[in-house]
């Protein structure tokens, strides 16, 4: 017995005198219990500390405590239990008041009541007993023991021998066996993850080697087996098997059938493969470095996908019918997979939310209490779990909570990929003992180790060995693996000597004997293997490879509690998850506030140009400069906060790719999230670069249109993020995006200097008008002159004075010309019939044009201008009407001049000569306004071979195609027979190309995982 079990029945005697215990009774205890030669222990010594321990004034007066706390609290379930037996066996032998002392001790020693039922009837069960029962004065209650029969009754597994007189035993699982020669009892403890086995009978039974005494208890572990006389195996996951067909769980079966995969360009992968495995067992895939242990897992689990092959659960393909197999499979990377900015607790409970659709969320909070409390993790619930730079949990923690994500949902085949990579020893137990909980639940769990300890090698059921190039080496049971690979290395011709016992296992001995080296004369290894891969694998499939040759038909999938949220549900959590994640991280969120903030104070300060002391917004030489670093730092902080969102989460969506998650609710909380960060970040910006600079009355339609161009930038951050592979790829990738923003906004490059091959140099080349830096520039220079304070009052009258101008002054005595030349051209001898055409219908198409406008008569010959022939008559007729059309526009640009002046005359009345001065001062902007005029040019117009192209002050000019398509600075956008102002038109623009963005970020994601669209499941729902 264990020094630490006596103690504990040293002390748990000791407080039993204070309820009634004789304290001579309890000292014969003690000796009738050391007198033994079972015990190693010294029993005088124990006797001496009984005696001390009662005698001392501290417990007479009742205020003695134990040196390790409570009595037995320091111990553990197994070595309580195993106190519980030798109480049993003392307090047996007295009969009138020994089993109400029994039950009386075993409550103080901590067993419970369920417990405490299913020992006792394992104890007193007998070599001729067929039935349970217990005496009527024990500590429990009726309810408890009807519960107990009604919820417990499979902890007892009963095997007997066929011939063997014994009946089946009530409320126990019976089968048959042979070879027996009498009977094993197995008693189920959950608390210690094992069985109690005691075997009645006369037959030679083993158990590790050891023969198992009749009537004696022992500890039937994980990885423990009985053989029986006639050589039989019983495992413990068969054991295990049995309790879990008669508690009614539904069993899983994972069917492996010739896998096969190789890695493009190479001979690595996995070789054919073929197993079946069961629910209720751990099994271990052992190899070393580079093996293909993690391949196999993905080929398993549904991530990668064979060449040959099928992986079936339950008679469903894993890779063809994923669909039907949502929430039975798990998978647990090797790395990580936690939100690294979210406290322990908030991990598992937006994991639980996203997994348990049908739940409250009082119900939620619940089954994530509970978790972490069997997890260990509830102590740490609330710390942040932190990265490999910032640790704040530990490794182990990491690893069990890591796993508990998956557990929490109950998958019925669970794949972990090295869970105990980089633990210590205690912490590699515990991942164990979880995943042993799980199988004895029902579970099939698949376990991928590098080097485990003996202990924990212990703990699997069965065996998968892998050697280099991905060669399956053995499929069975781990304790008999070192035999089979002494046995076939032996037969090959090499001597493998080794000072193990047989009953030991240590799982390094397996890897040095597949990779044993050839020695050289000199007595050196050299680096050829005794053993190739390929011989190994060859021994594999003529002794032992499973024959799987006919698939089985499908049956029931285990219907588990998962149920996935409806779109609506996951976009709640995927947001507030996301939210709370960016808010903990509060470098993050500080830098994201602050850098519009610093933007915004170095662009308006660095360019709050004056030519005097005193700063004057009119003379402001920077403005348009201003307008167009405003777009580009809208671009750019929507690319920099969207361009790592979905990279970032790429192994928690890794994680979540098996609960067949809405890839739609994932994306829409990105956008989500990232368009109220922009709407926060441009507000910023605009109200302290605005209020430096000095720009008054436009700061929404600033916010507008920057905050829509931030939003275009958060969708192709939002692409890349998703298309590239790694954050060096995405941040080599964005300067490629930013600078065509830059180069073709028609401010670094006029548009009628780029290549002739890209513009016509009427409006503004397709090439501008898909960059959204044109229209957000475009749209804020151009309000910024015509909506400010000062012009807004003068705007209509001076763009119809710029019209009726420009055909005064340019377009009608250029269309004078042409007719000019086509009669000087008629005198000629020489036929130019083809030159004067080509002037008449250049005179058409513009008097047509001019035509379309309310205020210019229609010229009555124009169908025979169009015809491109010449006689003196039309020609008079024609002078006559461009004389007439020029008197009429020179009419409208005096009657704009008179209104341009009775509007200034008004706002005079109101705010004085000094007023109206400081209006413009401090509104109206010199240098933009040479901008949007082109004052600066010297060409007025552009000729084509049809058209006259104005080039002279483009704000005042109102574009005529029909979709939208302008010259730059347009006043307003031609579309669908009406005029649209440009500010409004651009950003409608600008957000079309974000839906556009929108629906292929969609698109892109829902690629990757297979599923229609839910956008086009909507849209297809409407459209019906």
């Amino acid at each position: 017995m264990d020094k630490n079990i006596a103690i504990g029945l040293i002390d748990t005697l000791a407080d039993l005198t204070r309820k009634d215990w004789d304290i001579e009774q309890c000292r014969s205890i003690i000796q009738s219990f050391f007198s033994s030669p079972d015990f190693d222990v010294n029993g005088e010594e124990l006797l001496k500390q009984f005696d001390s321990i009662i005698n001392s004034e501290s417990f007479v007066s009742g205020n003695f405590k134990h040196d390790a706390g409570l009595p037995c609290e320091t111990m553990t379930t197994e070595q309580r239990i195993e106190l519980a037996i030798a109480f049993y066996h003392v307090l047996s032998s007295y009969p009138e008041s020994g089993h109400q002392k029994l039950f009386t001790a075993w409550n103080v020693i901590g067993i419970q009541p369920e417990d405490a039922i299913c020992l006792y009837h394992f104890l007193s069960f007998g070599p001729t007993a067929n039935q349970f029962q217990l005496p009527g004065n024990s500590f429990i209650s009726q309810d408890v023991l009807e519960g107990w029969e009604q919820n417990n009754s499979n902890r007892m597994i009963f095997l007997y021998d066929e011939n063997s007189p014994t009946q089946e035993l009530e409320k126990a699982l019976c089968e048959k066996r042979t070879g027996l020669g009498g009977n094993l009892l197995f008693a189920y403890f959950h608390s210690i993850g094992c069985y109690i086995v005691k075997y009645h009978g006369d037959r030679q039974v083993l158990i590790e080697d050891e023969p198992l005494i009749a009537g004696r208890s022992y500890c039937f572990k994980p990885g423990s087996s009985i053989t029986l006389s006639n050589g039989e195996q019983i495992r413990y996951d068969n054991i295990t098997r049995i309790r879990l067909l008669g508690s009614g769980v539904q069993p899983v079966k994972l069917v492996v059938q010739d896998l096969e995969f190789t890695f493009p360009g190479s001979n690595q992968g996995i070789k054919p493969f073929s197993t079946v495995e069961e629910s209720g067992r751990v099994v271990g895939i052992l190899g070393g470095s580079g093996v293909g242990k993690s391949t196999l897992l993905n080929l398993l689990s549904g991530k990668l996908k064979p060449h040959k092959g099928k992986v079936l659960i339950n008679g469903y393909d894993v890779h063809n019918e994923s669909h039907k197999l949502m929430g039975v499979v798990g998978f647990v990377p090797q790395d990580d997979l936690l939100i690294e900015n979210l406290s322990v607790y908030q991990n598992m409970l937006f994991n639980a939310r996203l997994c348990f659709g049908n739940y409250s969320r009082k119900q939620v909070r619940e089954l994530v209490d509970s978790t972490l409390k069997s997890l260990d993790l509830w102590e740490i619930r609330n710390l942040k779990v932190g990265n490999a730079l910032d640790k704040v949990i530990s490794g182990g923690q990491r690893k069990r909570l890591n796993i508990g994500l998956e557990l929490l949902r109950e998958p019925a085949v669970l794949f972990l990929d090295e869970p105990t990579s980089g633990l210590s020893s205690n912490d590699s137990v515990m991942v164990l003992n979880l995943l042993r909980n799980l199988a004895d639940a029902g579970k099939l769990v698949v376990v991928n180790i590098h080097q485990p300890s003996e202990r924990l090698f212990r703990m699997f059921d069965r065996l998968w060995v892998l050697d280099k190039g991905g060669y399956p080496v053995y499929v069975g049971n781990p304790t008999e693996a070192v035999g089979y690979f002494r046995e076939k290395s032996a037969r090959v011709g090499n001597l493998v000597t080794s000072a193990v016992q047989r009953k030991r296992v240590n799982p390094e001995d397996i890897l040095d004997i597949i990779e044993q080296r050839q020695v050289d004369r000199s007595g050196s290894f050299t680096v050829n293997r005794k053993v190739s891969p390929e011989e190994w694998y060859r021994l594999y499939r003529e002794s032992i490879q499973p024959k799987v040759i006919e698939i089985e038909g499908k049956t029931a999938l285990p219907q588990g509690k998962f149920r996935l949220p409806d779109v609506i549900k996951q976009l709640n959590v995927f947001t507030k998850r996301n939210l709370l994640s960016k808010l903990a991280n509060r470098q993050y969120m500080l830098l994201n506030i602050l850098e519009p903030v610093v933007l915004g104070l170095i662009l308006s300060f660095f360019i709050k140009y004056s030519p005097g002391n005193d700063y004057i917004f009119a003379a402001n030489r920077n403005i348009p400069a201003f307008i167009f670093m405003s777009v580009i730092v809208s671009l750019f902080l929507g690319l920099s906060v969207s361009a790592e969102e979905i990279i970032g989460d790429r192994r928690i969506l890794e994680r979540e790719s098996f609960l067949n998650l809405s890839r739609f609710s994932y994306i829409n909380s990105k956008v989500l999230y990232l368009f109220g960060l922009s709407a926060i970040q441009m507000l910023l910006f605009v109200g302290v670069s605005l209020t430096i600079i000095g720009v008054k009355g436009l700061t929404l339609k600033y916010w507008l249109v920057l905050f829509s161009s931030a939003c275009f930038a958060n969708m192709l951050g939002l692409i890349i993020s998703s298309v590239m592979k790694s954050v060096v790829a995405i941040y080599i990738t964005i300067p490629l995006l930013l600078v065509p923003q830059i180069l073709l906004s028609g401010t670094v490059v006029d548009f009628d200097n780029l290549n002739s091959s890209l513009t016509r140099r009427v409006y503004v080349p397709v090439i501008g008008d898909v960059m959204t830096s044109r229209w957000a520039y475009e749209a804020l220079a151009v309000s910024q002159y015509m909506d400010n304070r000062y012009e807004k009052n003068f705007f209509d009258a001076e763009m119809q004075l710029s019209r009726a101008a420009f055909r005064a002054s340019f377009l009608i005595p250029r269309l004078q010309v042409k007719l000019e030349e086509c009669v000087r051209l008629d005198d000629l001898d020489e036929d130019r019939s083809a030159d004067i055409s080509r002037h008449l219908l250049f005179i058409a198409n513009e008097i047509e044009h001019l035509a379309q406008s309310d205020d210019v008569p229609q010229f009555e010959l124009l169908e025979e201008l169009k015809k491109g022939q010449l006689y003196d008559q039309f020609a008079f007729e024609l002078n006559g009407y461009l004389l007439y059309i020029k008197k009429l526009f020179q009419e409208q640009q005096r009657a704009a001049t008179a209104k341009r002046d009775s509007v200034y005359l008004a706002l005079k009345g109101q705010l004085g000569d000094d007023g109206v001065y400081k209006l413009k001062q401090g509104n109206h902007n010199t240098a933009l306004a040479e901008w949007v005029l082109r004052s600066n040019e010297v060409t007025k117009y552009l000729e084509t071979d049809n058209r006259l192209i104005q080039k002279a002050e483009p704000i005042y000019m109102l574009p005529d195609h029909p979709f939208g398509r302008a010259q730059l600075y347009a006043p307003y956008k031609y579309f669908n027979g009406q005029y649209i102002k440009t500010i409004w038109f651009n950003i409608i623009a600008i957000w079309l190309f974000t839906i556009a963005l929108y629906t292929l970020l969609n698109l892109i994601n829902n690629k990757k995982t297979g599923k229609v669209p839910v956008l086009w499941r909507i849209i297809g729902k409407f459209t019906r």
